[in-house]
This record gives C-alpha cells, sequence and structure tokens, in this order.
C-alpha cells in the first residue's frame, strides 16, 4: 500500500496560545505510540483536509517532522469547531510497520441499485465501518460496497460478498448483512402517517388544557410588557 505523506512542523505553543496559529492556517498536533514519548507538532489545515479527500481517515500516513522526522502513524482521534466545522486539533498514533494494528475502515457505497431505481424502494446501509486487524501495509483507505447487485428486495449484500483481502482479519461475522433496499411503503400506509391525531392530550396525567382567552382579556405576556 502506498503511504500518504503529510508535512509537519515541531510545537512548544500549547494551550490557547495556539489559537493565534489556528487563525493562520495551522492545527495543534501530537504524536504518540506505545513505548513513545508523544510529541506535540503543526500541521497545515489545508494539507490535512487535502488528505482526508484523497485517503479518507484510516490510511498510513508518512508523516515528516522537521523535514528530517519521518514516522509511520495513523490517525488516532480529531477535533473540529462545532461552529465552522473545522479541524482545531488532530491525534497521530505511530505505528510499527512489522506489527499488527486494530482500526476501523469506512465502507464506502458505490454504483446504483436498480431495487431502488426501477423499483422505487429505499437504500438501506446497516453499517458505515468496520473493525479489522491487520499489518499496517495491508490496511485499506476504505472498502468498497457495490449495491448495483441490489435488483430486488429480496436481495442482501453480506460482508462475506466483500472484496477484502485474506490478509485482513475482521471483528464481525461474514454473514452480517451491509446493505439492502426495503419495499416503497404502500399508498395505505402513506395516508395512515398523514391522518390527524385528534387524541384528548388532557387525559394524558400533568397536562393541562390551554383554552382561548375570553373576548377582550389580555394575554399575559401582554400585561407583563
Amino acid at each position: 500500500m502506498d503511504k500518504i505523506a503529510l508535512a509537519a512542523k515541531s510545537r512548544d505553543v500549547l494551550g490557547r496560545k495556539t489559537n493565534k496559529w489556528r487563525k493562520e492556517g495551522l492545527i495543534p498536533a501530537v504524536v504518540y505510540g506505545k513505548g513513545i514519548e508523544g510529541k506535540n507538532i503543526w500541521v497545515k489545515l489545508l494539507d490535512f483536509k487535502r488528505l482526508i479527500r484523497k485517503s479518507g481517515e484510516s490510511t498510513v500516513i508518512d508523516l515528516k517532522i522537521d523535514e528530517k522526522d519521518s514516522r509511520n502513524v495513523l490517525i488516532y482521534d480529531t477535533q473540529k469547531d462545532p461552529v465552522r466545522d473545522t479541524f482545531v486539533h488532530i491525534d497521530f498514533f505511530q505505528v510499527r510497520m512489522d506489527e499488527e494494528i486494530e482500526t476501523e475502515v469506512e465502507l464506502e457505497y458505490v454504483g446504483e441499485a436498480p431495487a431502488v431505481k426501477e423499483l422505487g424502494g429505499v437504500l438501506v446501509k446497516n453499517i458505515d465501518a468496520i473493525e479489522v486487524k491487520c499489518l499496517p501495509a495491508d490496511l485499506p483507505s476504505s472498502i468498497s460496497v457495490d449495491i448495483s447487485s441490489l435488483k430486488t428486495f429480496d436481495d442482501r449484500i453480506t460482508l462475506g460478498d466483500l472484496n477484502i483481502s485474506k490478509k485482513i482479519e475482521l471483528s464481525i461475522d461474514l454473514e452480517t448483512v451491509i446493505a439492502l433496499v426495503s419495499e416503497p411503503r404502500s399508498d395505505d400506509e402513506m395516508s395512515g402517517l398523514d391522518t390527524k391525531v385528534d387524541a384528548d392530550v388532557t387525559k394524558v396525567a400533568g397536562v393541562v388544557k390551554e383554552t382561548a382567552p375570553a373576548e377582550g382579556a389580555e394575554k399575559k405576556e401582554d400585561r407583563k410588557k
């Protein structure tokens, strides 16, 4: 497997002081691993976004620190700003290429299901990612799931149907259903969903029925103003 290179620089700025550098397009990050002393680094936000778009989060990265210290790492964790939806911190886990690792690999659904296009069904994806165990060099960035085999509502795609290397050990049974297409709702079912519920909620304990104010009466909110 080809590794993806990512440049980084040593970092001695910690805590809230890193906010200034985030505005300059840098992400504070840390590298650690089994028996390895943690190291604080900077990574360019733009470079990291490009890496994620190209290879996803489950791939071995050749992290080059200060252009001389090269380390094989995985993305262990990321933190995002909930408002701007951008990365604000990264945890990299350093791995040995001769030792197996356990991590999660995303499933990439590709193609078009005839049961959806021609029969109006709804695609059901039961699993988005699976746990795997393998050597870092055998770790795929994603696992492809071709849904074009779903031609009827009886068709299923199981984990055993996927093209996965024998060098990869899976954590779940091969008979696990990955995807299927469910039948569309009938007109009667759809009408039932639109039926107005007229139940008297005042019969529910603790609920007080709200009554309209008498003509000319002021609302409480108006009296407070």
